[in-house]
Parts: C-alpha cells; structure tokens; sequence
C-alpha cells in the first residue's frame, strides 16, 4: 500500500462511521495500532480497516475489548476456542432469557385479564421473590 493510500485518524474513523477517540482508545487497549507516524500524525494501512471491521464485528456479536484483544492478540483467533465457547454460553443464556421476556410480553398483550388478575402474571412474580433466609 502507497503511502498515499495510508489514511489518517480522522479519514479511518469516517470510514467507519467512528469517533476518532474511538480508535485512539482502541489504539490505547492495543488492538489497533497505526502503520507508521508521519509528523508526529497517525497512519494507517488497509491492515487497520481489516482490524476495525473484525472489532466491529465482534462487538456486534457481544464480545468485550477485552475478548476481542485476546482473540486479535494472535494470527488465528480460532486459537482461543475456548474463549469462542464461554461466549457461544454467554450468548445462549442471553437468548433464553431474551425468549422468555418476549413470552411474557406476548401473552400481556394476548391475556383477556388485567395484569393484577393474571394467573400467569402471578406465576411468574411469585418465580421471581427470593426465598426467605434461613
């Protein structure tokens, strides 16, 4: 890549919709890092709009920076399988718990009873008080 294809900072976040203080923190947790400085100005080569997409990619799948920073911290980040597996885990509880809120809406909107006189309601507060201490 020419440096005349290089792009700055600010050129790199446009790109991507971003804040530039998005990727100097990104730049600060190490998973970005700029090709070269020129004039005390960062630099960045197509690396970087690959490693930008993978972040966003993996935020969007619910990964952390600092998942993320394990995961881009080696070529391949199926390297950290077990990592991918805790997050596959983390996601599957989300996805319940995320159904089950979506049924308890569903049948709010679909109960012929008021909210205080369903039994269903009921059910499902009555799950959610703790027990008493022992």
């Amino acid at each position: 890549m020419k440096s005349s294809a290089e792009l700055t900072i600010g050129e790199l976040a446009e790109r991507f919709g971003l804040a530039t203080h998005v990727l100097r923190y990104w730049e600060s947790r190490g998973l970005i890092e700029p090709a070269r400085r020129t004039g005390g100005q960062r630099r960045y080569g197509r690396d970087a709009l690959v490693r930008v997409a993978l972040i966003l990619m993996g935020k969007e799948a619910g990964l952390g920076l600092r998942s993320l920073g394990a995961l881009l911290s080696t070529p391949d980040p199926m390297d950290h399988r077990d990592l991918l597996r805790g997050h596959v885990a983390e996601l599957e509880q989300r996805i319940a718990r995320a159904r089950s809120a979506k049924d308890l809406i569903e049948h709010a909107l679909a109960c012929p009873h008021r909210f205080a006189d369903c039994e269903h309601a009921r059910d499902q507060i009555a799950a959610r008080i703790p027990p008493v201490p022992r």
